[in-house]
């Protein structure tokens, strides 16, 4: 099997290069090989690489910049899927794309489930939901996959900013009013692997059987700040030259940007639980791998 994956230099892109590696023949698409700004491009491309599998976590996920550079926005995160998908319809090829908790509006006090209404607050939610639909609306044997708070040992996320603000800063002042799960890159890739490895012989069953559509995260909840705290006590747990004293809540109002983000970024799991038979460790559980690797390398 040819396995093509976009976004390569990304969190979910490199986590997922390191773990399909022994599904057969794949295929590290960084924007050399397929660049998702020209979409144009994309029939030929994958004419040339004739993969027998797409995996696209490529985005454009600056979300503030996308406010005002709407139509790159677009471009990457809906004119593209939607190229690949007509691609993969025709050739018969399955499409696994992976899109975010900011399609919804972040209100209410529940996780958001699969089949909820949809209401992005900023350019890149709409961006990303526009996507979506390019996805669906072709024939495509496609699977959406939702995740949110990805982060990693690596690369630029709120893990990698807060650890190196820990050892410069000892006060940190931390958003404590937006929930949701913190999800390492590394464990998506593994459940997307788990998947393959049970499901590869037959993906548009099982992606019908999803209704084209899962959510995918940790489990349990925090917020920006709970999760700050916690990087913050596990480095000093591990020795890292911390020198923060004090995380201290505040409020989305005492923190501006461009974008509005959703207050409420849960994503319901109980369809990977009950349709995959996959139980997501909480949050604080996965963390502690990858906050290994990140005193690994202080020390």
């Amino acid at each position: 099997m040819r396995v093509l994956v976009t976004g390569v230099n990304g969190q979910v892109g490199s986590a997922l290069v390191h773990r399909l590696r022994e599904f057969g023949s794949l295929i590290a698409a960084d924007r050399s090989v397929l660049d998702l700004s020209q979409p144009q491009d994309i029939n030929s491309r994958l004419d040339a690489l004739c993969p027998d599998l797409i995996i696209n976590p490529a985005a454009y996920t600056a979300v503030d910049r996308a406010e005002e550079d709407i139509a790159l926005a677009y471009t990457v995160n809906a004119t593209a899927p939607e190229a690949l998908a007509r691609w993969a319809s025709r050739r018969n090829v399955p499409l696994v794309h992976f899109s975010t908790d900011y399609v919804f509006d972040g209100s209410g006090g529940r996780p958001w489930s699969e089949e909820d209404p949809v209401g992005p607050l900023n350019v890149y939610g709409a961006s990303k939901l526009a996507g979506e639909e390019a996805v669906r609306s072709t024939a495509a044997a496609s699977l959406i996959i939702r995740t949110a708070w990805i982060y990693a040992a690596s690369g630029r996320n709120f893990l990698r900013t807060v650890a190196k603000l820990a050892t410069e800063r000892e006060e940190l002042r931390i958003v404590d009013d937006q929930i949701g799960a913190p999800t390492p890159a590394a464990f998506v890739a593994d459940i997307l692997a788990s998947v393959l490895e049970r499901h590869g012989a037959d993906l548009p069953k099982t992606f019908d059987m999803l209704n084209h559509c899962l959510h995918l995260t940790a489990g349990g909840q925090t917020s920006w700040h709970g999760f700050a705290t916690a990087i913050v006590s596990g480095l000093k747990r591990r020795g890292a030259p911390v020198v923060t004293r004090c995380v201290v809540p505040i409020s989305t109002a005492e923190y501006p940007a461009k974008a509005i983000r959703p207050l409420n970024s849960r994503l319901d799991i109980t369809r990977l639980q009950r349709a995959l038979d996959i139980e997501p460790p909480d949050w604080r559980d996965l963390l502690e791998a990858e906050l290994d690797c990140i005193a690994s390398v202080a020390g």
